[in-house]
């Protein structure tokens, strides 16, 4: 009589594709670490989401993102919400200004800086007008 083994604790588990964010042991690359931020933010209705590729400009960051908030308590939840994925991949140590206002919070997470901004203080600094090289006052000064 032939028997068929009792499938092991592993077996009878549905495997996903892809491990979960707890399953992985190294750090996310930048790259990716990159297009998850990105996604977090849209996944919580920031605004006007730039990505400033800052490989050849800076030696501070490979890239910059900036974001609006509608309030200062968006700001504020958008904060929070990218704080608890760096710290999920595995990149928690993150430093952080701005908090307590909300008014521009900036998260330096080592090759990525994001900066996020209520409306009116974004329009106040225009930060992608220092970084970006297409900015429309350098192409009428030419």
């Amino acid at each position: 009589m032939h028997r068929d083994a009792a499938p092991s604790a592993h077996e009878g588990q549905a495997q996903s594709a892809e491990p979960s964010i707890e399953d992985q042991s190294s750090p996310v690359s930048t790259e990716g670490l990159q297009e998850r931020i990105l996604a977090r933010l849209d996944d919580d209705k920031a605004q006007d989401i730039v990505l400033i590729d800052l490989k050849d400009k800076s030696s501070v960051a490979d890239c910059m993102i900036v974001a609006s908030g509608r309030s200062h308590r968006h700001v504020g939840a958008l904060a929070d919400h990218l704080l608890r994925l760096l710290k999920d991949l595995g990149a928690g140590k993150a430093r952080v200004e701005g908090l307590p206002d909300c008014n521009w919070v900036l998260i330096d997470a080592g090759d990525i800086i994001v900066h996020l901004f209520r409306p009116e203080v974004r329009v106040f600094y225009n930060l992608e007008k220092i970084w970006s090289v297409d900015s429309p006052h350098r192409a009428a000064a030419n």
